[in-house]
Formats: C-alpha cells, sequence, structure tokens
C-alpha cells in the first residue's frame, strides 16, 4: 500500500534530514572556545550565504558578509511605487511545500504564505490554453479535450515505466535510506547521459501517441506549466523535480519572498539559541546594518588563512570563507586564487550551464480578471500559450489593493526574444499577444503605475536565473555538491566553500540553497575543529554512509 507520509526534499542523491537537524534541540553543533567571535567570510547575501551565516552566528562565530549587488539574491521582490506594498518577485515566486528547511525559516519568521496561482489549481481559478489559435479554459483537468488528459496520463505512465517512480517516491515519503538510494543509485547511470526530450519520445507511453501529443506535453507540462524549454536537460535533473514534489503545492509568500533573507539578516535569535553572542544579536547588528561591499579577489594567505579584498581595496584575512555567488562569477567577477580549489572542481564549476529568464509584471487597479463574463467564466484566466507570453500569471491582492498581473514569464529561446527590448516595449509586446487570446479585454486600461521586468542573464552578478543541467553533467555536480567534505582535500585546497542552489542537486528551487548552505556550515565547524552534537549527527557525519553514488571518470 502506497505510503500516506508527505513528499519532501529527502535527497534522493543524499537522502539526509536536514529538516529533522534543524529542529534538533541540541543544535547544529560547537565550535572550539576560543574560536567563538573569530569572524569568517560569507561572499554573497542570497539566500544561501544569510542561511549559512545565521546559523554560524548562532554557533558563535562572527560572519562576515559581502554583497556586490542586494541583500537576498534571486528572492527579489521589487515593490510598485505607489502600490501599497504590493511587489513583482522578479526572481524565486514559487516554494513547493515539500522543502522543509527553507519552511522551517519562513515559519521561524512568522510570514504567512498561500498557494501559488499554477495552472489548473484552485488558486487560479481559471486556467486559459491557448495552442496553434486554439483557447480553451478550464478549472480542472477533466474541463479540457481528451487530449490533455491523454497527455497526463503519458506522462505518468513514462514516469513508471522508465524510473519505477511509485516504488521510488514510496521510499522517499517513508525516508527509507537503504531502499530509495538502491532505487536511485541504479537510476544514475542509466539517465545522466540522456535529455528529458529522450525520456519522453522513447517512452512506449508517448511513443503510443502522436507527435502532437509531445508537443503538447511541452507547451502545457505538468504542474508548473510547459517544459519544453528543459527538453535538452538531463532527465536526472526531471526526475528529481518530480520526485521530490516540487512541481505540486507550491505557495508563494505573502508580502514578497524577499521578506524571508531580510529575516535572517534583522532576526535575533533568543539568547539561549547562541553559543556566544548576547540576546538582541542579529546578522545586521554584527556589521552596524549592512553588508561589507562585493568582493574583488580571493587569495591563499600564510597559516592556512585565506585573504579576501573587496572592491574598494580593503583585505581581511579569514580562516574559513563560504561563497555563495553563482559560480561563473568565480572567474567573471572575482579573481579567485587558481590553486585554492582542484582542476577537477574548476572544471566543474566552468561547465555549470545558467538557463536565460524574463519576467515582464505590471500593476492593475483591481482583480479585473475575476468579472465574470455572460457564460459565467472569468473575463481572464493563468494563461498557457505558444506564443510570446507562455505564461501568465495573476495575482490577486484582495479589494483593498492593486493588483499584479506577471505579462510573461519565459525561459531560454523565449526569454532571449525580450532580452534586448525595454520594459515598456516587453509589456507592449506582451499585451499585443494577450490580446489575439482575450481580445474583449482591455487590459492596458487598467494598468497604474509603471512596469517591472527582469531578465537574469543580462545582470552581471548572475549572468542567468538559474542552472540547468545537461546530460553528463552528473559527475560536475557530484564534485561541487561535495565539496564541504574537505578531510581528504590538500590542504592547500581547504578552507574555501561553496553553497548555492546551482551546487545543488535541485538547482532553481530554494531548497537547494538552504541545504548546501547547512552542508556548508557543517564542512566550515569541522574544519575549524569543531563538530556536531553526538545526538544530532549532521551532513558531515552522515556522508559516508548515504553519500552521493559516484561515476568514475
Amino acid at each position: 500500500m502506497p505510503s500516506s507520509k508527505p513528499v519532501t526534499v529527502f535527497g534522493p542523491d543524499f537522502p539526509f534530514a536536514y529538516d529533522d537537524w534543524l529542529r534538533h534541540p541540541a543544535g547544529l553543533g560547537k565550535v572550539p572556545r576560543d574560536l567563538l567571535g573569530a569572524e569568517v567570510a560569507i561572499v554573497g547575501a542570497g539566500m544561501a550565504g544569510l542561511t549559512a551565516a545565521f546559523e554560524l552566528m548562532k554557533l558563535g562565530l562572527k560572519p562576515v558578509v559581502y554583497e556586490a549587488s542586494r541583500l537576498g539574491g534571486r528572492l527579489r521582490s521589487q515593490a510598485f511605487e505607489g502600490g501599497q506594498g504590493v511587489v513583482a518577485e522578479l526572481g524565486g515566486m514559487r516554494f513547493p511545500r515539500s522543502g522543509t528547511a527553507f519552511f522551517h525559516y519562513v515559519d521561524r519568521l512568522g510570514l504567512a504564505t498561500t498557494p501559488f496561482p499554477n495552472p489548473l489549481t484552485p488558486a487560479a481559478g481559471c486556467t486559459v490554453i491557448d495552442l496553434e489559435g486554439r483557447t480553451h479554459r478550464a478549472r480542472t483537468l477533466a474541463d479540457l479535450p481528451p487530449l490533455f488528459s491523454e497527455v497526463a496520463a503519458a506522462w505518468a505512465d513514462a514516469l513508471e515505466e522508465g524510473a519505477g517512480f511509485g516504488e521510488l517516491q514510496d521510499a522517499l515519503r517513508e525516508r527509507d535510506v537503504p531502499r530509495l538510494k538502491a532505487l536511485w543509485d541504479r537510476l544514475v547511470p542509466l539517465w545522466d547521459d540522456r535529455t528529458f526530450y529522450d525520456f519522453v519520445a522513447q517512452s512506449r507511453a508517448f511513443q503510443r501517441l502522436s507527435f502532437h501529443h509531445r508537443e503538447v506535453f511541452g507547451q502545457v507540462g505538468f504542474g508548473t506549466g510547459g517544459w519544453d524549454s528543459d527538453f535538452p536537460n538531463s532527465m536526472l535533473e526531471i526526475l528529481r523535480v518530480v520526485l521530490t514534489g516540487c512541481d505540486e503545492n507550491q505557495h508563494l509568500v505573502v508580502g514578497g519572498v524577499q521578506q524571508v533573507p531580510q529575516g535572517l539578516w534583522q532576526h535575533a535569535p533568543e539568547a539561549k539559541a547562541h553559543g556566544h553572542w548576547g540576546a538582541g544579536t542579529s546578522l545586521a547588528g554584527l556589521h552596524s546594518g549592512a553588508p561589507r561591499p562585493g568582493v574583488a579577489a580571493i587569495a591563499r594567505a600564510p597559516h592556512g588563512q585565506i585573504d579576501v579584498t573587496d572592491v574598494l581595496g580593503n583585505t581581511r584575512r579569514y580562516p574559513a570563507v563560504l561563497v555563495t555567488c553563482q559560480s561563473w562569477l568565480l572567474t567573471t567577477q572575482i579573481a579567485v586564487e587558481e590553486s585554492l580549489f582542484s582542476h577537477k572542481l574548476w572544471m566543474a564549476l566552468d561547465r555549470t550551464r545558467y538557463m536565460q529568464s524574463s519576467k515582464t509584471f505590471v500593476m492593475v487597479d483591481r482583480p479585473f480578471w475575476n468579472d465574470l463574463k455572460a457564460d459565467g467564466w472569468p473575463v481572464m484566466g493563468m494563461t498557457l500559450t505558444d506564443r510570446l507570453t507562455r505564461g501568465t500569471y495573476l495575482f490577486d491582492n484582495g479589494p483593498d489593493k492593486p493588483g499584479v498581473i506577471c505579462l510573461s514569464y519565459a525561459w531560454m529561446s523565449d526569454a532571449l526574444k525580450m532580452l534586448p527590448h525595454p520594459t515598456e516595449r516587453r509589456v507592449q509586446l506582451a499585451l499585443s499577444a494577450l490580446k489575439r487570446i482575450y481580445p474583449d479585454v482591455d487590459i492596458a486600461s487598467h494598468v497604474i503605475g509603471d512596469p517591472i521586468s527582469v531578465s537574469w542573464e543580462a545582470d552581471p552578478y548572475f549572468l542567468g536565473a538559474f542552472k540547468g543541467a545537461l546530460p553528463g553533467h552528473y559527475r560536475y555536480n557530484h564534485r561541487m555538491f561535495g565539496h564541504f567534505m574537505q578531510d581528504a582535500l590538500p590542504e592547500a585546497e581547504r578552507g574555501l566553500f561553496i553553497a548555492g542552489d546551482d551546487v545543488s542537486f535541485t538547482p532553481a528551487w530554494v531548497e537547494g540553497a538552504v541545504q548546501t548552505a547547512l552542508n556548508a556550515v557543517a564542512g566550515m565547524v569541522r574544519h575549524l575543529g569543531g563538530a556536531s552534537h553526538a545526538d544530532n549527527p549532521g551532513p558531515c557525519e552522515a556522508w559516508p554512509g548515504m553519500g552521493p553514488v559516484a561515476l568514475s571518470d
């Protein structure tokens, strides 16, 4: 009988219970008494950097956070001018409840969440699918023509046929580590070299259907919308997404997700939660309110120390440094002494492949899309289309606040279509495309304030939105994810750590950023001579028995 326990991001590559580790009353460990108050550097004030800084502060260290752009990284909630606090979520915007380590901090900060208006969910109300000039309205899958149900059934059958999905997810739900590892580790060499599209096209379930079924699957996808932008990616990456429930039961953070990293920056844990600092101590307080400037160089110093030089030329020396920026920045923005990483790790860092992403938002006077037409359907709904906009999302902030429309959320080649254009032109292009779907709706007449857009690949501090692993990249991911285990490294390569969703096996999901940050915390504590508590062993202790399977080079 299938397990009724919830799906969580529990591995599958490294099935360590980060949520249990965080909740344990013993805490994450301890550092030697003579190092209490010692400075350690954190490069990057995104979710990974601030998670690590927050936990290291609680352990009694003094994190020194460097940030070249703005606090929060890709958890960026930009307020509309005059919008009563209404925001556009330029980066991460939908967060699966299966990400239990991330929600540990959301809950700790007392932030409210609500279901994200994904297609065919109650939160969306109405979903409109417009393909090849044909428009369908639906509240559930049953409202759509049979072709869509055939596609959904074929996807479920393909997962079962190609991955033994039911048994695999049951092992994950039960947190049965030996069974989960046995099942998952068998799949790694089978699917690392094959693409998502290959998995779909070669499955018996889809081979029984037409090419158009695969085409519709790419446009409409599952859970969160179209997935054809991911067709070239490694199938292992897609399997992780669906296995760990990242594509379902997603929530948004009311008021903007940037409140999470900002909250970690400002939050003062109770004195008893600290290993050294007194009551009222926060990261903001330790920094006089603001992070240090961006980093220009990282180099080895005498006695195993590491020098960090900021963009203003100030150099400070640390016993340990954590870098959480996108890996390409270690060659484009920061002069990192080459010998700090092995050539094998440099290969992995430089081969990381980032995906383009663009969003265009407008604020509207009210959630007018809830108005009903004569046939009883709303005048507009969450929209999936093969047109320029690809995905259009509607955010109802209540009757007393302006609404928000994400006119277009697109990846890869669809995002590149927007890249050269200023925000105003992007709005015009999106409105023109949506007019063909909703000829009787005057969206522009409801727009108030200035529109907001983003192309993450155009930002020199990001160069893309998130990693998308290509076939053959498992070995690279293994090197990056496991780098926090430094006991076997040469002395010259110890003390510099990496974290971020691009270091994780689940890129594009903030849970990966949090989990790798916690790995780095464990690794830094170990490097400094500390350890996890005996009754709450951490990732370092778990690694030998459940680390990711290694493929030969």
